[in-house]
């Protein structure tokens, strides 16, 4: 088709989808769905929260040029913030110049916590509980029988005594599951459940809280990329000059917990925006990302960037990754399901590794940017465009009124309510 020597981001959202059905497997149900088309209805979103009033439409954008274990992923990325989209695309390209992103991911295993408090002794009551262990795993894994049979269940069971707290000492038990393709939340829960009237009994104490933990620090995703050097040159910047730059930023974030907050900010920038595009739940993978950042006792960042012996840029990202494709929002939501299949993942750790690798990706381009160029100048092209539409620019005048602010510097709402007058009154 004429329309495809087009570049992507130069194509209508109908020539987009028309791409990707030749590019993909996808159906006309699910390109319905990834277009909102045919989305999350009324009545589907009645019986996933309460009190519902209606649903609520954020942007979905495809990132391209990923290639992701030698395999090429269009990714789906909801996000309401401009560049976003257009940085991990620009940046996967340059990925693409070093082989691309190598991910992996470790086992799904999530942890469930257990509080045990009015013990009356302690130490006692921690080796009987580990005498008991065996028994309390054999005890979980009656649960799930298809979690079983799928190779998951319970892994171990670790004992924890909290020695200083503001209620004074008390025991907390750590049950470690294998959810496969789940995020595990309810499996979890729901052993921590069953499990706690034979905690009480061997240990003489009293449980309180039985909850999952969003510290996945045991189910893990990294990704490796390598930019040679050469590709990194733009304008008048030498490759050279550009991955030492970023080298130096990074370093500010490694360095400084203020810096870090916003440097791991713009990482989550591209996981939560493929996070929420595949219904998963992204307040945990948040909750998650930034406590694994503060693990050795103080903020830093969670990507490295260093240079190769070749001259290369060399980058990688480790993060906790709990995340599923099975069950949730992950099924009932059409969009969410199509998304999945649009990446082609076929197990969690695939979609994990995914997520990984944009979120380097998308780290790679704050980088760049506020090393070289700056980030203003990438993200006010597409903020002016809000602002013109703010200001009620109609659709065939936008592109003119955020040129128009962008070139004179004044891109606020006044400013384009007076450009859009003066060319109404012409």
């Amino acid at each position: 088709m004429e329309e495809y020597n087009k570049k992507f981001y130069e194509m209508t959202p109908a020539e987009r989808l028309a791409q990707l059905a030749e590019q993909t497997s996808l159906d006309q149900s699910a390109l319905d769905a990834l277009s909102g088309a045919d989305g999350l209805n009324l009545a589907q979103a009645d019986h996933m929260i309460e009190n519902v009033v209606g649903t609520y439409a954020l942007p979905m954008g495809v990132a391209q040029h990923f290639l992701i274990n030698g395999r090429e992923v269009p990714v789906p990325m909801v996000i309401e913030e401009p560049s976003v989209v257009a940085a991990a695309s620009f940046m996967a390209r340059l990925a693409r110049a070093g082989g691309g992103f190598t991910a992996s991911a470790t086992a799904p295993e999530m942890i469930g916590q257990m509080q045990v408090l009015d013990v009356p002794d302690l130490q006692q009551a921690k080796a009987a509980l580990e005498a008991q262990r065996e028994g309390l795993l054999a005890e979980a894994n009656q649960i799930d029988p298809l979690l079983l049979k799928l190779g998951g269940g319970a892994r171990d069971l670790q004992v924890r005594l909290i020695e200083k707290s503001p209620i004074g000492p008390f025991l907390v038990l750590h049950l470690i599951m294998d959810v496969r393709d789940a995020m595990g939340a309810n499996a979890i829960n729901t052993a921590l459940e069953r499990l706690a009237p034979q905690v009480e009994r061997i240990s003489g104490g009293r449980v309180l809280l039985r909850i999952l933990s969003n510290l996945a620090d045991r189910r893990l995703a990294r990704a490796q990329c390598r930019i040679p050097e050469e590709a990194l040159a733009f304008n008048n910047y030498t490759g050279a000059e550009v991955r030492d730059r970023i080298i130096e930023a990074w370093a500010f974030a490694a360095a400084d917990p203020y810096r870090a907050a916003t440097h791991n900010k713009g990482i989550m920038n591209g996981v939560d925006a493929v996070v929420i595009a595949t219904g998963n739940d992204w307040r945990a993978v948040e909750a998650g990302a930034h406590a694994y950042a503060a693990r050795s006792g103080r903020y830093t960042s969670l990507s490295t960037w260093s240079k190769g012996e070749d001259g290369s840029l060399l980058g990688s990202l480790e993060m906790p990754m709990a995340v599923g494709i099975v069950g949730g929002a992950t099924r009932v939501h059409k969009g969410a399901a199509a998304a999945i299949q649009l990446m082609g993942v076929k197990t969690a750790a695939e979609l994990a590794e995914v997520i990984v690798s944009v979120g380097l990706a998308q780290n790679l381009g704050a980088l760049r940017a506020l090393a070289t160029e700056g980030i203003q100048r990438g993200h006010m092209a597409l903020h002016a465009r809000q602002v013109a539409i703010a200001a009620g620019a109609p659709e065939d005048m936008v592109a003119a009124v955020s040129e128009q602010m962008i070139n004179e510097g004044k891109i606020h709402i006044q400013r384009a309510l007076e450009i859009i007058e003066s060319w109404r009154a012409k």
